[in-house]
């Protein structure tokens, strides 16, 4: 079986980096509905995340985009680590 690397993280990067790194990897997902999902909800709350909070989306960002849209239109659980920030995705596009 051949293993994927995985992005590593950069070290000492700035906050607003960080956030302007994260929302352009919501903008550019594998598939055009987790494009329009994660954009939007980044684009709403990225800023306001706390360094742990972004730690977790930017895993959450390393997961398979079939997956993550499985977990936020309810048709699988989602991993535990994700199950808070899928709620709040689901609530994100209740609200829009």
């Amino acid at each position: 079986m051949i293993e994927i690397p995985q992005p590593v993280r950069p070290v000492d990067e700035q906050r607003d980096v960080r956030v302007k790194r994260l929302a352009m990897r919501s903008m550019r997902r594998g598939i055009k509905e987790m494009d329009l999902i994660l954009s939007a909800y980044a684009g709403d709350r990225l800023a306001g995340m706390s360094d742990e909070t972004l730690d977790l989306y930017d895993d959450l960002l390393n997961e398979n985009d079939h997956d993550i849209y499985q977990w936020v239109t309810r048709q699988v659980a989602p991993k535990e680590v994700y199950a808070e920030m899928i709620v709040d995705i689901q609530a994100h596009i209740s609200q829009g």
